[in-house]
């Protein structure tokens, strides 16, 4: 259990071990922060230097109104002003700053041995080829691409293709289903749809073409037809002429096999020592590696065979720092997803320079973040903020325990990563493993490590200082949302003091507060709902085809801010309690969901833990909370009256839960987040779940029904 003195300790940054950090110590962030919310346009005005524009802004630096009662809400930074993000993150790096020979992309596949790398200078001119097809197939600025691929490196390459010809693309998660693809099209009226083959997610194969498909069927049914679907091959890499593997991007082969529309697909390796690896598992790899891919001639075509011949020279789509980049849909808590919409100038300057200060970005580093693209994590910091600064990354295609507890740890020392961001749920699912599998590798060539996702744990936030840092690497907490499009409230990593579990400051140009349900700010420490007071470069700025609902769910609360929810203690240190979503009116007083997970988790017997609410007859509402014991622990009695205990003395007695039921695994999604949404329908005892599809242990579904607690007051 964490002791409230180490809570509440503050952890000094170490800058001795980051001597040519971009900000060295407090007083230094405080100076560039207090630039950069009295001056922003000047602030963020030198920023845009760094940056290629075709043409400057003829008005305004920056306009906005978050005033739903002064009239529409609108962000505009450099309106007028022209570029290209894609220019700016490939052509600029390999033009002006001479790295085409610097490696891009390491991309680890799911399989140890499997990777390859790619330089700058092959993805510009890769993104140059698939630029040219898209144009090939009519595709013209402002039309909406989905892309629906695993982590490999097409993806990004279609990402880049897209805004280099001013295509807006919508990136949806691999581990959707069909209905959920179909959803995505539908509303952003899609021209054209790019998946794969398959993939292996751990040992699970995911025949991502055949889902593809049900989805375009849906959506014919639905009156739109979409005419074309480039397919990549991913479960089959060309070997080059002399037998040894290519390490350009994964150019497929297809099988001999064929028979009628049903193309067979087998795998290669990409390297010598996968090769003979696989010639040791030959029976195993053939009854593993061969899925049916369904295929039609008048709407599917392979990626490679596109590819082949078209021109690596693409010129540009210049761009108003307003266009549209792209579409990226999170959940609603009315259940219908929110297309979220970044535009091009800002969103390239906030990812830059977030990527460049939070992580402290050198030329040397090798960075690594472990979120999939299709969420906004890896579209800013995959994507988009690691190019922007000619950096080189890890592309990872596998998942943390595959095929042990030691992958992640093994890819680190690998490559010599030098800063490693990924997600609570991942440290806490490798926390259950122990200290072993991590002490069997040096990781002595980390220096900065990350969270993201979501609030972490104090305990899972000290593991990963004491045991995976050494007490050696900052932590940089970081919260932010897809619509805020990057970093808001972190750490940076030789300047600021770290709480365990707090995001601690705001990043540059973000001014935040806290609110009551009246609509008062609050000072010193208070808890309530976090809200911003000004715009930063990489707000979303609509909704879209929606824009009444982005005014609804993000000002209309609190006319003149975009609200969220947070509390803010006594040093000053900020506490992310998640979404307004997120949190509990509990007799009148706001609770964080969040809050008491991580009361919850501080147990010795308690591995994780998920809070929802339920309805009350007298509070309005109550915590109904399930909890997954760690081996050697029994759910009795007086265990749920500890946990009781251990809220009421942690967060007080009004957060004491009313229900506690034993979860033997909660139910996640493929990327590893908890669905609360179908934790608040058992809680509930309500069946109609809607769509499952996405979760990676839907067998687990009946087991919490059978496990509930009585809630019959």
């Amino acid at each position: 259990m964490v002791q409230p003195e180490e809570q509440a300790r503050l952890y000094r940054p170490r800058p001795e071990l980051l001597p040519a950090a971009h900000v060295t110590s407090l007083p230094d962030y405080r100076r560039l922060y207090r630039r950069s919310v009295e001056e922003p346009q000047e602030f963020w005005g030198d920023i845009a230097k760094e940056f290629y524009w075709k043409q400057q802004h003829s008005g305004p630096f920056l306009r906005y109104n978050f005033d739903v009662t002064k009239g529409e809400i609108f962000v505009e930074w450099m309106k007028g002003a022209k570029t290209n993000i894609c220019y700016n993150l490939l052509d600029r790096n390999v033009g002006e700053k001479k790295l085409g020979d610097k490696v891009a992309f390491y991309w680890e596949g799911n399989e140890p041995g499997d990777s390859m790398k790619i330089t700058y200078g092959e993805l510009l001119r890769k993104v140059c080829q698939f630029a040219n097809v898209l144009r090939n197939h009519g595709v013209k600025k402002g039309d909406r691409i989905s892309i629906y691929l695993p982590m490999i490196l097409e993806l990004v390459i279609a990402m880049l293709a897209c805004a280099r010809i001013g295509a807006i693309h919508s990136v949806v998660f691999a581990g959707f289903s069909a209905d959920s693809l179909c959803e995505r099209i539908l509303d952003c009226g899609c021209s054209l749809l790019i998946t794969a083959d398959a993939f292996y997610r751990g040992d699970k194969l995911v025949n991502l073409k055949q889902i593809a498909d049900e989805a375009l069927q849906k959506s014919k049914d639905k009156g739109f037809p979409l005419k074309k679907c480039i397919v990549v091959k991913h479960l089959g890499r060309e070997e080059s002429a002399d037998g040894a593997c290519s390490q350009s991007p994964p150019l497929k082969r297809l099988c001999q096999d064929v028979q009628g529309a049903m193309s067979f697909l087998c795998y290669s390796c990409s390297s010598g020592n996968r090769r003979e690896k696989q010639k040791e598992k030959k029976s195993e790899s053939s009854q593993r590696l061969h899925p049916k891919i369904p295929w039609d001639p008048h709407v599917d075509v392979w990626w490679q065979d596109l590819m082949n011949g078209a021109s690596t020279e693409c010129e540009p789509e210049w761009c108003d720092s307003e266009d549209e980049l792209f579409i990226l849909y999170t959940s609603g808590s009315t259940g219908k997803p929110k297309g979220v919409l970044h535009t091009v100038g800002g969103y390239m300057l906030y990812a830059a320079t977030t990527f460049k200060y939070v992580f402290d970005y050198q030329p040397e580093d090798i960075y690594w973040c472990t979120a999939d693209i299709g969420w906004i994590t890896g579209h800013s910091y995959i994507t988009y903020g690691p190019l922007a600064n000619g950096a080189t990354s890890i592309l990872f295609e596998g998942i943390p325990t595959y095929p042990d507890a030691e992958r992640m740890w093994s890819i680190i020392d690998k490559y010599k990563v030098t800063k490693f961001y990924t997600a609570p749920t991942a440290i806490r699912l490798l926390m259950k493993s122990g200290e072993e599998p991590v002490k069997k590798h040096s990781r002595k060539s980390l220096k900065v490590l990350g969270t993201v996702g979501e609030p972490i744990n104090p305990e899972a936030w000290l593991w990963f200082y004491r045991v995976v840092g050494e007490e050696r690497c900052p932590i940089v907490d970081t919260f932010w949302q897809t619509e805020t499009g990057g970093h808001m409230l972190t750490p940076l990593p030789a300047a600021t003091p770290m709480k365990p579990g707090s995001a601690t400051f705001p990043f540059f140009g973000v001014v935040p507060a806290i609110m009551n349900e009246s609509g008062e700010e609050l000072e010193g420490e208070a808890e309530g709902y976090l809200v911003f007071k000004q715009p930063w470069p990489g707000i979303m700025r609509t909704l879209y085809g929606n824009h009444q609902r982005f005014e609804t769910t993000y000002f209309k609360k609190f006319p003149g801010y975009y609200v969220t929810g947070c509390r803010r203690d006594k040093d000053g240190y900020y506490w992310i309690t998640g979404r307004i979503d997120d949190m509990l009116n509990v007799s009148g007083h706001l609770l964080s969901t969040a809050e008491v997970e991580s009361a919850l988790l501080e147990h010795g017997a308690i591995s994780e833990a998920a809070v929802v609410s339920h309805p009350h007859p007298l509070k309005g509402e109550c915590l109904y909370c399930f909890v997954t014991l760690k081996d050697g622990h029994e759910f009795t009695k007086n265990m749920i009256d500890e946990l009781k205990k251990q809220v009421r003395e942690k967060i007080g007695p009004i957060a004491t839960p009313d229900y506690i039921q034993y979860a033997p695994s909660l139910p996640k999604t493929r990327s590893g987040k908890i669905t609360r949404r179908i934790l608040r329908k058992i809680a509930q005892n309500d069946r109609d779940l809607g769509d499952i599809s996405t979760l990676v242990n839907p067998g687990i579904i009946n087991q919490l029904f059978n496990n509930r607690c009585n809630t019959k007051l």
